[in-house]
C-alpha cells in the first residue's frame, strides 16, 4: 500500500521501485528504521512489467528466470503462489530449422570460446574483435548479441561479455515476471508518481527533492537504470561527476517486444524459435507459441529496436509481417496481429533494457557501486558482475546496497 503523502524525514530512501529498489525495501523494514521508496511511475517493477490481454499474461520486460536453479526470485515465485514453467526455452529448439544449422550453432560456441580464452588471457576490447573473419555467420551473431546485450558485439567488453555467469537453466512465471514483482513489492511503503529531481548532500543529512515535496533521509539507495544517472536526471549537489561517467561506460542496450497472435497456430512446435535474415544483424527473432499459446513473441536487438521504435509501434508489426512471410509465406501475414509491444527506449524511466559494459570499461560495474559519503548507495542489474542485465542481478545488487546502508547506519540484518 502506496503512502498517501511524502514523508518530511526517514532514515533510508529509496529512488526507484524496480527489483533492485523493491528488494532493498524488504531487506531494510524493520521496526524502528523508516524507510520511502520513491518511484516516478505509476508502477512498481520498472523494466519488469507485465500487462494482460484477453486473460492472458504478456512479458513487455524480462520474462525470463535466467539461472533458475540459482535465481531467488524462482523461489519466491514459487512462496508467492505463482506458477513456474520449466518448459526448455525456444533456443533450444528451432523452428522448421529455418535458416539455423548445425554449423551456425557450433560457431556461435566456437566464438564464445574464443572470448573465454581471450578474457583468461587478459585481452579487453571489443568482442567483435574475435569474429572469424570468414564465417558466415557473423551477421547472425551481431543478431544474438542485440537479443543478449541490445547492442552488436562491437560495443561490448571482452571482459565483461566473458563475465556473465549462466546456469543455462531457463524458467518462466506463467502470471508474468512483472507480476512477480509487483507481488513481492506488495508491501513496500512505495510512493509512486514521484519523481526524485535532486538530492542535496552538502548537510548532515541528504535531502531529496521530488514531484511531491521534499523529503530528508539518512541514506538512500539509488537504483536508477544507467542512462538516467548518466544524463543526470537526478542532480545531485555538490555533483557527483564520477557516478555519470562510470554509468554512461554501462549504457542501456535496447531490446524490444511484440506480442501477435496467430491463428492456425497448431501448425508451429510449442515454444519453439524462428530467427529472420541471416545476413544482417538487422533482424528479428521469434518466440513461437510461448506456453503453447496460439501467439508469437518477437524480438528486435540493437539498432534495428531504436530505429522501429523511433517509427513507432506499427513499423515493429511492419517489420515483424515483412520476416515471417519471407519465412513462412505471403499468406501468412493475414495470420498475425499485434496484441502488444513494448518501447523501452522512448520510455523516460528507463531509455533502454539492460546494460553493457563499453570495451575497456568493464572495471566501471565496480565504480558505480562504490559508496558514496558512506550514505548514498547504487544498485541495479549494471552493479553486479556476473548476472548483470538481468531482474534477478539487480534483487541480489538490492539487496547488497541494503545491507550497506544498515551496516552504515549502524545496524545489524535480521
Amino acid at each position: 500500500m502506496s503512502p498517501a503523502t511524502l514523508p518530511s524525514s526517514v532514515d533510508v530512501a529509496v529512488i526507484g521501485a524496480g527489483a533492485a529498489g523493491i528488494a532493498a525495501a524488504r531487506r531494510l523494514v524493520r521496526p524502528g528504521l523508516s524507510v520511502i521508496v520513491l518511484e516516478a511511475r505509476d508502477r512498481i517493477g520498472g523494466r519488469a512489467h507485465t500487462i494482460e490481454r484477453d486473460g492472458v499474461a504478456l512479458d513487455l520486460g524480462c520474462g525470463w528466470l535466467h539461472s533458475a536453479d540459482e535465481n531467488p526470485l524462482a523461489k519466491l515465485a514459487e512462496a508467492a503462489g505463482l506458477t513456474i514453467d520449466r518448459t526448455p526455452p525456444p533456443w533450444e529448439r528451432q523452428a522448421f530449422d529455418h535458416e539455423m544449422s548445425a554449423a551456425e550453432q557450433a560457431e556461435f560456441g566456437a566464438f564464445e570460446k574464443r572470448v573465454a580464452e581471450a578474457a583468461a588471457q587478459g585481452r579487453e576490447g571489443p568482442a567483435s574483435e574475435l569474429f572469424d573473419p570468414d564465417s558466415r555467420w557473423n551477421a547472425r551473431i551481431d543478431a544474438i548479441s542485440g537479443a543478449l546485450n541490445g547492442a552488436r558485439f562491437a560495443e561490448v567488453s571482452i571482459q565483461d561479455y566473458d563475465a556473465y555467469r549462466d546456469t543455462d537453466v531457463n524458467w518462466r512465471v506463467v502470471e508474468g515476471y512483472g507480476r512477480l514483482v509487483e507481488r513481492l513489492g506488495a508491501g513496500a511503503p512505495v510512493v509512486l508518481d514521484c519523481p526524485v529531481s535532486r538530492v542535496d548532500r552538502s548537510g548532515p543529512t541528504l535531502r531529496l527533492d521530488t514531484a511531491k515535496g521534499s523529503a530528508e533521509a539518512r541514506a538512500v539507495i539509488l537504483t536508477l537504470p544507467t542512462d538516467l544517472i548518466a544524463a543526470e536526471a537526478v542532480r545531485f549537489d555538490p555533483p557527483l561527476p564520477e557516478l555519470a561517467e562510470a554509468a554512461a561506460h554501462l549504457p542501456l542496450g535496447l531490446a524490444s517486444k511484440l506480442h501477435l497472435s496467430v491463428t492456425g497456430a497448431e501448425d508451429f512446435p510449442k515454444d519453439s524459435q524462428l530467427w529472420g535474415r541471416s545476413d544482417t544483424p538487422e533482424t528479428g527473432g521469434y518466440h513461437l507459441r510461448p506456453f503453447g499459446r496460439p501467439m508469437i513473441e518477437a524480438w528486435f536487438g540493437g539498432g534495428i529496436a531504436r530505429q522501429l521504435e523511433a517509427e513507432g509501434e506499427a513499423a515493429l508489426f511492419a517489420f515483424a509481417s515483412e520476416e515471417l512471410a519471407n519465412l513462412l509465406g505471403s499468406s501468412f501475414r493475414k495470420r498475425i496481429a499485434a496484441v502488444a509491444a513494448s518501447m523501452w527506449g522512448a520510455d523516460p524511466w528507463s531509455r533502454g533494457v539492460f546494460s553493457h559494459a563499453l570495451p575497456h570499461h568493464t572495471g566501471d560495474r565496480a565504480r558505480l557501486k562504490a559508496p558514496v559519503d558512506n550514505r548514498i548507495f547504487i544498485a541495479g542489474e549494471a552493479t553486479s558482475q556476473s548476472f548483470y542485465g538481468t531482474a534477478h542481478g539487480a534483487w541480489l545488487e538490492g539487496e547488497r546496497a541494503a545491507e550497506e546502508a544498515l551496516a552504515t547506519l549502524g545496524l545489524v540484518s535480521g
